[in-house]
């Protein structure tokens, strides 16, 4: 499906609104431990978006993600699977229809195919497959920057919760446009 450019600027910046509001609920803590995904959340380069529920990002791995071979640790794909398949629901979503990081995970099902070598900067591609009000399905993949290896994937199933009312309280420039466009209540 070819994407306008418009779509695709709208797309990018419901992914973006994600991270920013993640920001902002972070650096407004009072807890000096540092978040599990605060790097993740940090360090993605988001590449591209589109309306209908995909996200790509650039990320570079290094040795915090590795284990004792010297390759991603699996754990850490699931982390970083989480954050990345999870974000691909933010041009879907609406206000109380899978706003604000779309709900808890309920399966993390991840394929590991190649090992990933710490110092690979990888890609991370996110597909909504399957969303409704109180389930969805994504399914992402990581790969080489240039798609000729693909290192491992996943099927994440999100079970849909609302959002801490305390965190809709950051409020980003995302909400003004949901609000302005009349983008209010699942639009299924």
């Amino acid at each position: 499906m070819a994407h306008s450019t418009a779509e695709r600027e709208k797309a990018m910046k419901a992914v973006e609104a994600i991270f920013e509001r993640y920001h902002l609920i972070t650096s407004s803590s009072s807890s000096t431990t540092p978040l599990f995904d605060a790097h993740v959340m940090s360090n993605l380069k988001l590449i591209s978006a589109t309306q209908s529920g995909t996200v790509d990002y650039d990320f570079h791995l290094d040795e915090r993600y590795a284990n004792i071979n010297g390759v991603m640790h699996g754990g850490a794909a699931g982390v970083i699977f989480d954050m990345c398949t999870t974000t691909a629901l933010g041009p879907l979503a609406r206000k109380g229809f899978w706003d604000f990081l779309g709900g808890v995970t309920r399966t993390l099902n991840i394929s590991y195919l190649k090992a990933i070598p710490m110092g690979t900067t990888i890609r991370i591609h996110s597909e909504v497959t399957q969303i409704g009000k109180t389930m969805a399905m994504i399914r992402g993949a990581m790969m080489s920057q240039d798609g000729k290896i693909i290192y491992c994937t996943c099927e994440h199933h999100k079970v849909a919760v609302p959002t801490k009312e305390k965190h809709l309280e950051h409020r980003v420039e995302w909400d003004e446009l949901w609000e302005k466009d009349g983008m209010v209540g699942a639009k299924l």
